[in-house]
C-alpha cells in the first residue's frame, strides 16, 4: 500500500516538473520565453522527486534529479541533506556524515537534517550522538513530522537505558499523532516489562487498530493474554505467529521460553 502511495506521488511530482518546463518553454513571437522559469519550483520538485526515489532504492534516478538540483542551486541546503541520504543509502558512511554536517550548518534550523542525521548515527550504533540529534528535532514545535521525531528520541533512549526519558517521548508521540503506530507498540512494550499490564493492553489494542501485525506485537500479544488468562485469544495470536511468521525470532522465542 505505501509503495503505491509512493508511485503515485512520484508521479504526480514528475507531472508538476514537466508542466514548469513546458510552460517556461512556451516562446514569443520575438523568440523569448513567454514567461520566466520558476526556478524555486524547479529546484523544490527535483529535491522531491530525488527523495521519493531514494525511498523506493532507486538510487539512479535520484542521482538524476540532484544532478538538475545542483544546477538550479549549488548551494541548496535541501539538496545536499537529500544527497547525503543518498550516499547513505549506496553505503558510503564518511560521504554521508560529512554531507549531513554540511547540511546542517548551511541551513538555521534544519529540524529535517538532523532527524535523519540521527537515524544515520543510530544505524551506525553512535546512539549517544543519535539522541543528541532526535532530541534538537523532537524540541522544534513547528516540525511537521515531530511526533516520528519523539517515537526517535524514544527507542534511542530505551537502549541507553534511560526509561523515564524513553517513556514521556513516546507517549508525547502518541499525544501529537494519534495514528503514531510505532508509539503504541513501544508503550506496550515498557508496560509490560513494568507490569503494567491493562496500560500494555490498550496500547497493544491501539497498534492493533491501525491495522498493524507483526511478529513482535502478536508474541506481545500472546504473553497479555496469558497473563489475563484468554486462552482463546492466547491461541488465537499464536496461531497467526505461526502461520504467518514461522521463522521469525519471536516464534523460536516462543518455542523455546513458552511452549
Amino acid at each position: 500500500m505505501q509503495s503505491n502511495k509512493q508511485h503515485k506521488l512520484l508521479q504526480l511530482l514528475t507531472l508538476s516538473l514537466m508542466a514548469i518546463v513546458l510552460l517556461t518553454g512556451c516562446v514569443s513571437e520575438g523568440g523569448k520565453p513567454n514567461r520566466p522559469v520558476d526556478k524555486a519550483k524547479s529546484l523544490e520538485l527535483h529535491i522531491k522527486l530525488a527523495q521519493g526515489y531514494i525511498d523506493r532504492g532507486n538510487r539512479e534516478s535520484a542521482r538524476h534529479h540532484l544532478r538538475k538540483a545542483a544546477e538550479i542551486n549549488r548551494n541548496s541546503a535541501d539538496a545536499t541533506e537529500t544527497l547525503a541520504r543518498l550516499y547513505q543509502l549506496e553505503g558510503e558512511p564518511e560521504l554521508a556524515e560529512e554531507t549531513f554536517k554540511k547540511a546542517i550548518k548551511a541551513k538555521k534550523n534544519f529540524t529535517l537534517a538532523r532527524n535523519n542525521y540521527g537515524v544515520f548515527l543510530f544505524g551506525a550504533k553512535r546512539y549517544e550522538e543519535a539522541l543528541e540529534q532526535f532530541e534538537l528535532a523532537a524540541a522544534d514545535i513547528e516540525y511537521t513530522d515531530r511526533a516520528s521525531a519523539l517515537v526517535n528520541v524514544g527507542r534511542t533512549a530505551l537502549l541507553l537505558g534511560k526509561n523515564e526519558r524513553a517513556k514521556a517521548a513516546l507517549e508525547h508521540a502518541a499525544v501529537l499523532d494519534r495514528g503514531m503506530a510505532d508509539a503504541h507498540i513501544e508503550l506496550a512494550d515498557i508496560n509490560f516489562q513494568k507490569q503494567d499490564y491493562a496500560a500494555a493492553k490498550q496500547h497493544l489494542d491501539r497498534y492493533q487498530a491501525l491495522g498493524q501485525v507483526t511478529p513482535r506485537s502478536l508474541l506481545l500479544g500472546i504473553r497479555l493474554e496469558r497473563v489475563f488468562g484468554n486462552k482463546d485469544k492466547e491461541a488465537s495470536y499464536l496461531l497467526m505467529l505461526k502461520n504467518r511468521y514461522p521463522y521469525s525470532r519471536e516464534y523460536l522465542e516462543y518455542k523455546q521460553t513458552m511452549m
